[in-house]
Formats: structure tokens, sequence, C-alpha cells
């Protein structure tokens, strides 16, 4: 029969289903249900199994409108898809609150630091899942990327920027796992924020008013001597700030600090005299290894920029971050004609590029040296000229 809006409705009720075909759409059918539901399908063969797939119910699609559809996917299967294995695939493709999950036990937590794990997962609580949570992976677009990106950035760029690396990352991830199709990552080509290179270095001034705030908090005891020292080390050695937080006396030798991990791997730092003796004047807790203590007996300090806010404000330095300590480090480095690629190893630096952020400074101490080289010469020259005659002079 030909499947019209009277002829379903006319349709008599069964104790069980059964299947209407229409007569003028070969696999288009109606399944009737003893509930008096009223389903269309289509019926057709992939490969050598049959697979039927539901368009829609009776009332919410009209006869005509399902017979349209039949005729759409029943041409999508001549091209060769098969409409109900989509559908399938679609119900097991998981969401993205599912895939932040799996990305952060499945891969960060075993190729990234603990610091990079942290930032993951407080950036896809904060802001991935609240905006695509509950979607499917597969419809997340790029427009939707972008949009979020734009809305972060609105208030802070910089963590927009984050934001981004990390959805790039986790479909990146997706498609290896066979989850996305390749090729698709919906954060391709979305713009990152300019960001602007924060080189903020001590000068020798600043060192001294900086080691006199140091001085002046150990002698009060407004800080720990564990806190001072921990800075101290900081200006010493150029570390990062977790690489003295966290170092444990087992690390420690007269000559270097034998990191076993760090955000580049494993690194030997070389370990100035003045460091070591900082070290070997640190008090101790029996069955604590770390070497910087905090509030705890068997832990280490957690929290040091609070105490660095309070010490840069007394040293009038309130513009400068803990991590510029090791800038200042690298710039006095360059400026006493450190190589650059011994200055990459002390510092721990991945490429090289970074080491050479600072080779504008050797270039400051370069000119500086000539300049007081032309200066002895020209004050030789002059003298000479008294004795013999007039000055030289550049006539033009």
């Amino acid at each position: 029969m030909k499947l019209t809006k009277r002829a379903v409705e006319a349709l008599e009720l069964k104790e069980k289903d059964y299947l209407v075909w229409d007569s003028d759409v070969g696999g288009f059918g109606l399944r009737v249900y003893p509930s008096g539901r009223k389903n269309y399908l289509i019926q057709y063969r992939n490969g050598k199994r049959t697979r039927r797939y539901t368009i829609g119910s009776h009332g919410v699609l009209t006869a005509d409108e399902a017979r349209q559809e039949a005729k759409r996917l029943l041409g999508d299967v001549a091209k060769g898809e098969d409409p109900s294995g989509n559908r399938q695939a679609r119900r097991q493709v998981p969401t993205v609150a599912m895939l932040c999950e799996q990305f952060l036990t499945d891969y960060a937590e075993r190729h990234c630091k603990p610091s990079t794990v942290r930032d993951y997962a407080s950036n896809a609580r904060r802001f991935v899942v609240p905006a695509f949570g509950p979607m499917l992976i597969n419809d997340v677009t790029r427009a939707d990327v972008a949009a979020l990106h734009l809305k972060i950035s609105e208030k802070t760029p910089y963590q927009a920027n984050r934001v981004l690396g990390l959805i790039s990352k986790m479909f990146n991830t997706a498609e290896d796992w066979g989850l996305r199709t390749e090729g698709t990552n919906p954060a391709r080509r979305v713009k990152k924020n300019r960001e602007e290179e924060k080189k903020r270095y001590l000068r020798d001034e600043e060192q001294t008013r900086l080691g006199g705030v140091l001085m002046q908090s150990l002698e009060n005891g407004s800080e720990t001597v564990h806190i001072v020292s921990a800075i101290m080390l900081l200006m010493l050695t150029g570390c990062r700030m977790s690489e003295i937080t966290t170092l444990k006396w087992d690390y420690v030798t007269y000559t270097h600090l034998e990191l076993p991990d760090s955000k580049t791997g494993r690194r030997r730092i070389p370990l100035p005299r003045e460091a070591y003796d900082i070290l070997m004047g640190l008090p101790r807790i029996q069955g604590n290894p770390y070497v910087i203590l905090g509030n705890t007996e068997d832990g280490h300090l957690t929290d040091l920029e609070k105490p660095w806010r309070r010490i840069r404000k007394r040293a009038g330095l309130e513009d400068v971050r803990l991590h510029d300590l090791r800038h200042t480090y690298a710039s006095v480095a360059v400026m006493n004609g450190i190589d650059p690629f011994m200055l990459k190893e002390i510092m721990g630096h991945k490429n090289l590029s970074t080491t050479l952020r600072y080779a504008h400074l050797a270039d400051e101490a370069v000119q500086k040296a000539a300049g007081s080289v032309a200066a002895r010469l020209a004050r030789a020259v002059c003298n000479r000229d008294r004795q013999n005659g007039p000055a030289l002079r550049v006539v033009n």
C-alpha cells in the first residue's frame, strides 16, 4: 500500500508489532506497535547484512515528509553510506566532558609533568566542561572554540591562550584515539592572543636593596630562614621555583644539585659555594627529606608567592615576580660573558632559542666595553694633542 496520512491512521493495532511497506519507494516502510505508536523506517543491505534505520514517528513527521527523507537516505545508501551504522557510531562517541576525563587520566598523567596536569585539570574544570561538557566531541566546531576563546580573552587573554592550547591538545589526542576524524581539530586556525614577553631584571641597586630586606626579615623574624634561603637560592642558582621548593637533601652534593626530574627532564645544576653554604646552614627535621621546610613535619614549602609579595613590597619591587630572579641570574651571566651554549645547560633550557632571548644583554655589555676602550684611547690622543698642539677637530 502507499503510505499516506489516511492509510497510516487507518491501520489496525495487533497484539504484536508489524511492518507495512510502501508501494512507491522500495525499502520505505512503517512499524506499527500495539501501543499505537507508528515509526517510519527504511530497510537496506549493507554488505551481507540487512539493516533498518528509524526515520521518525508518525505525527511528528507526515507520510510525505518521511517519504522524502527515506529517498534521501536510500540515495546515501546507494553511494555506499550506512545510516544505521553511522547512528550507532555516533552514540558511542563520547561527550567533551568524557574526553576531558579520559585525556587527563590516559594521556596527561602519563606524559606530562604534575604541574602541567594541574593546569590542564584546572582549565578543563573552569572553562572547557562548562562550555562544551554535554556536547559530543564531533559536534564541537571551530566557531564554538573561537567564541569561547574570545569570551575568556575579554578578561584574561593569556588564560584564553592556555585554554585554546588545552582544547587543541585534547582534540589532537581524540583523533589519535580514533574518536574524531583526522584533520578536523576545531581549535585549528583559531588565532591566539598576542603575548608580550615579560623581561624584568634586577639592576645592581635593586639586587642590593632586595638583599638588605632579606637580611632584615631574617633578623626581625618576619620571615622564616627557609623562606629567605629559598629566595637567595633562586638568585644564586637560576633555578625554577619548583626546583628549589621541592628540593630534597638526597639531590644535594658539594658541587651540584642532581635533580632526577625537572621541567626538561633530569638536570644537573652547578652549585656555587655561596649557595652550598646557605644549604648547609639550614635546620633539618629528622625524617623530612626536603630542604625548604613548610608548615608540616614531613612536607616542603608549598607557597612561596605569598611571602615573596610581602618581601618585594618592603623592597619597593612590586612589579618583580619570583621568576624574574631566574631572569636576573641569566642576565648577569650573559653580561659577564657566559657563552649561550654553556648558559643553556646551566639554566636547563630545552631549546637554545630560549637562551638567546638574553643575547641583547651581551650586546649591551660589548657596547659598554667598546665605549670604555674608546674613551681610554680618546684620553690618550687628547693628552698628546695638548702637549704637541691643538686637539683634533672635525671640519665639515
